[in-house]
């Protein structure tokens, strides 16, 4: 069973982030305050749930929320500052767009680095432990995907409403067959192997 709340009587929002190990597109977070009591059946962490039930919280959870936001970073930040401090400043973002501040962050994995004076806590794992990680889970993934099956219908090709950006087989075909895209990660390796060996 999910867990409310870390400090009882604090506004705590949850963190989580989307697209880490994809080779195409940015990474995406959200952030999450949700009110005492919130009744949210369904909730659990994203990857555990199908396609249309995350569609369906988020939908809730966006309604029912105190407070939520969306942020991401770019591929080529991602290029830049390499994924891992990618995916806590998209994290900081979301928590820097919230309408409602809070007291304490709760974020799930176990690195962030500290900002704007916001205590936190990493937890592994922790958006199948708390209800606003899970929360925040599913906006991210949620509103990841909609980006990438916006991105598909421009590249057709790489079946980006599928794979998400992933490497699936498919996808790595069509990299090595077409070339590789501006939304593609080019630092990133598959199978030990650099996207840009493919151009070589």
């Amino acid at each position: 069973m999910l867990k409310s709340y870390f400090h009882k009587n604090r506004v705590e929002a949850g963190c989580d982030e989307a697209g880490r190990g994809c080779l195409a597109g940015p990474v995406y977070a959200a952030a999450v305050i949700l009110p005492t009591g919130v009744r949210l059946p369904l909730l659990d962490d994203s990857k555990k749930l199908s396609a249309a039930v995350r569609q369906k919280l988020r939908i809730q959870i966006e309604l029912k929320a105190t407070a939520w936001a969306v942020a991401s970073c770019t591929e080529r930040e991602i290029e830049e500052y390499n994924i891992l401090n990618c995916s806590i400043l998209a994290m900081q973002r979301a928590v820097q767009k919230l309408k409602v501040r809070p007291d304490h962050l709760l974020i799930d994995g176990n690195q962030f680095k500290p900002f704007d004076d916001y205590t936190y806590t990493t937890i592994v794992k922790g958006d199948s432990k708390f209800k606003s990680i899970a929360a925040a889970s599913i906006l991210a993934k949620t509103h990841r995907d909609t980006y990438m099956d916006n991105l598909s219908l421009i590249h057709p090709a790489y079946g980006f409403e599928k794979n998400k950006g992933y490497g699936t087989k498919k996808h790595v075909e069509s990299i090595q067959k077409l070339g590789y895209l501006d939304c593609h990660r080019k630092t990133f390796k598959l199978k030990g192997i650099s996207i840009l060996n493919f151009f070589c």
